[in-house]
């Protein structure tokens, strides 16, 4: 049996292998693509870009490996049965099921160093990479300016900074209205521009920031003139504010993280956090509520013995009215704070329960490709695509489905997370209890083969229903 698990086992390392770099290819490409004017026209150096993408390889692997997992099972196992191995391996008195013994001990191994992967390695990789990205967005200016605040903007040409206000910036289509621009000239003139309004554009190398102002007013004093200043009225000017976005400023790496770029252990934690803090919400509703009942009886705790619903309904007072008011108004907030921490509770507990269902998915995989190959011996690579687009398709749409279920409390983050895992898994070992029932065929061809395949299936299981059921 060891040389058979071997066979078994090194058939599966070239598709795998082949899987893996392909798919991760694809996706990786397709992230950066996203991703790239973000990097283009602004002078970024070599080892930035390489570590944007890097930082961006992780959550494609953490894709790509259950995919490639179940691609390779599909395409080793159709091979095969393509070729009547597993008819050799009966004759011989070899179980089909035996197969997959070793196959699911790989599974659990790659399970295992996923969930490390998942685990340590992309939530530290996803907090880089928005780190980064950030960084790479202040570079900008157009994301630095904030409204209502006097912004400093350092230029390459003037030792001196450049100072802008704004009352209102809006950062998508680069407007600016009630603008006031301050500038201190190293002659030891002061020149202070207002306008109405002002766009932001950049040059194609997105070096240089260019205010285009409509509708304004410059003052501007003159050094060799102690006391006087000139004053000019424009309705459009153009102020260039050169080398403003040339210098890449890394923040030191820390700061908040958002539940994707935690560990299981961080994630636990903010959820203890989050639990100590409910209890605190109840307990203080709990005692408001009993302060309101105080108020509105108009005892003390230690007067407390009388039956409150005898007493309210003896009580008859306006004064009541503000009373009940602020009791329904600490309710209302009790609620909606105790709503947001449950909220929060649970997409941390998705975020964890995620992590190992991805992980174990690669065992799933294992056990559904396997009897789903050997059920289409003339499937070819039809079947591995279909099948393998098919699976993880259905897997991930339910995970995304099941966490926006988890988000509104439709759904429990156990249930939400680990039912698509579950019902293939339900799947998969019922296919392997009809591994041994397969027919020995010659490989023929590819999509043509599947589908007759598929419709033979599918006749002979309503020809047996029909049977079943007898005439009406």
């Amino acid at each position: 049996m060891g040389i058979l698990t071997r066979y078994v086992i090194r058939t599966h390392v070239g598709p795998f292998l082949f899987a893996f770099t392909t798919i991760t290819g694809l996706l990786f490409l397709n992230a950066v693509a996203q991703r790239l004017e973000d990097l283009t026209g602004k002078g970024l150096d070599w080892t930035v870009i390489a570590s944007f993408m890097i930082l961006s390889l992780p959550h494609t692997v953490a894709l790509t490996l259950p995919m490639a997992t179940l691609v390779a099972v599909l395409y080793a196992f159709n091979e095969l049965a393509a070729h009547n191995e597993f008819t050799a391996m009966k004759a011989g008195g070899i179980r089909p099921q035996r197969l997959l013994i070793p196959l699911l001990g790989v599974g659990f191994i790659l399970a295992e160093v996923m969930f490390i992967f998942n685990d340590q390695v992309l939530p530290e990789a996803n907090h880089r990479l928005k780190d980064l990205l950030v960084d790479l967005g202040r570079k900008s200016p157009t994301f630095e300016l904030r409204e209502q605040v006097v912004n400093q903007i350092q230029t390459s040409d003037d030792l001196n900074p450049v100072f802008l206000t704004a009352s209102r910036i809006d950062n998508v289509r680069n407007q600016l209205q009630q603008v006031v621009i301050y500038d201190s000239e190293t002659s030891g003139g002061h020149r202070t521009t207002y306008a109405d309004s002002g766009s932001m554009a950049f040059n194609p190398a997105r070096t240089d920031l260019f205010l285009t102002l409509h509708e304004g007013v410059v003052l501007e004093t003159d050094p060799g003139r102690p006391g006087a200043f000139r004053q000019f009225y424009f309705t459009k000017q153009v102020v260039p504010l050169r080398g403003v976005g040339n210098v890449l400023e890394r923040r030191v790496a820390g700061g908040d993280r958002s539940d994707r770029e935690m560990t299981t252990g961080m994630l636990q934690d903010r959820v203890d956090e989050r639990r100590s803090e409910l209890e605190d919400v109840r307990r203080q509703g709990q005692f408001q509520a009993r302060a309101a009942v105080h108020e509105a009886l108009g005892h003390t705790a230690e007067q407390n013995a009388i039956l409150l619903p005898q007493s309210m309904a003896a009580i008859e007072d306006p004064k009541l009215d503000r009373v009940i008011e602020q009791a329904a108004s600490n309710a209302r907030t009790a609620t909606f704070r105790a709503q947001a921490i449950e909220a929060s509770i649970s997409r941390y507990q998705v975020e964890i329960h995620k992590k190992y269902a991805l992980s174990f998915a690669c065992v799933v995989f294992v056990l559904l490709g396997a009897p789903l190959a050997v059920m289409f011996p003339r499937g070819g690579l039809g079947l591995v695509i279909a099948a393998s687009s098919g699976i993880f398709a259905v897997s991930w749409a339910g995970l995304i489905g099941g966490e926006t279920l988890a988000d509104r409390g439709s759904a429990t983050p156990l249930v939400a997370m680990w039912a698509p895992n579950m019902i293939f898994l339900l799947m998969g070992l019922w296919l392997a209890s009809r591994m041994g029932q397969e027919t020995a065929t010659m490989r023929d061809g590819g999509w043509n083969n599947l589908l007759w395949a598929t419709r033979a299936r599918v006749t002979r299981g309503m020809k047996r229903f029909t049977r079943e059921r007898g005439p009406a």
